[in-house]
């Protein structure tokens, strides 16, 4: 009766129409994908049945994986691990310790794209899936030439890439974005982060599970629990209002 009830949007009103309109455009470059009844990837034996040790063996068995999901020839692909030393981690809202700079690089070479991964990042594979996915993302966008690499939106364009092609559970359950990457969306004083944000994963992932019809997905369970509880609004907005300029 007096509008508590009334579903909302879980991201912020710049966030909103970036997200619907690189969704537009990633569904017009790659056809088939999630969003065109393709798989979600799950964290699951059936998706990932390879066993995982953090040796450098099982590291890249693991991004072969993510690169036959990401429909990118591993063998393009040289990876370089490093040792960094590294700030203090901070602690996101779900009391998982989070990195304060980038997970992975990506870097063109003359016949191949190189990968370099901190040895630090090898202890949760599901987390360095997130990590693979990001990367090879630029693979898709950049090295094929769909993007400069120097728009104001490339780190997050990647990041949404990933959610398109079906792996964005991974990275919307340990996003990237933290305090000091915040800067402003072109024309407003709004905060743009330089990774995407879990509001911002939970509307793309809404507007995922709404292209497939599905008002309670399965593959929702996976997702953490503060990022759960913004899709389950993004979603209920969608269904209930509509108001999208991506639609199915």
């Amino acid at each position: 009766m007096f509008g508590w009830f009334r579903a909302k949007c879980p991201c912020d009103p710049a966030a909103k129409p970036w997200i619907e309109t690189k969704l537009k455009w990633l569904y017009h470059e790659f056809p088939d994908s999630a969003f065109s009844m393709g798989p979600v990837i799950l964290p699951t034996p059936k998706f990932f049945p390879d066993p995982f040790d953090g040796s450098d063996q099982t590291v890249l068995a693991l991004l072969h994986r993510v690169c036959g999901y990401m429909e990118v020839d591993p063998e393009l692909i040289d990876v370089k691990f490093v040792s960094k030393v590294r700030d203090p981690w901070l602690m996101n809202q779900s009391g998982k310790y989070v990195p304060t700079e980038a997970a992975g690089t990506y870097r063109e070479l003359e016949h191949s794209f190189e990968i370099t991964i901190d040895r630090s990042e090898i202890v949760e594979p599901m987390d360095l899936v997130g990590t693979f996915a990001h990367e090879l993302a630029h693979v898709r966008l950049m090295g094929e030439r769909r993007v400069t690499g120097s728009e104001f939106d490339n780190e997050i364009l990647t990041d949404l890439m990933t959610v398109h092609a079906g792996l964005g559970l991974f990275l919307a359950n340990s996003p990237r974005a933290w305090d000091s990457t915040f800067t402003k969306w072109p024309g407003t004083n709004l905060a743009k982060p330089e990774y995407m944000t879990m509001p911002m994963f939970a509307y793309a992932l809404s507007h995922l599970a709404w292209f497939r019809e599905e008002r309670n997905p399965a593959w929702s369970k996976y997702l953490n629990w503060d990022t759960r509880g913004d899709f389950k609004q993004g979603l209920r907005y969608l269904w209930q209002t509509g108001d999208s300029t991506f639609r199915p």
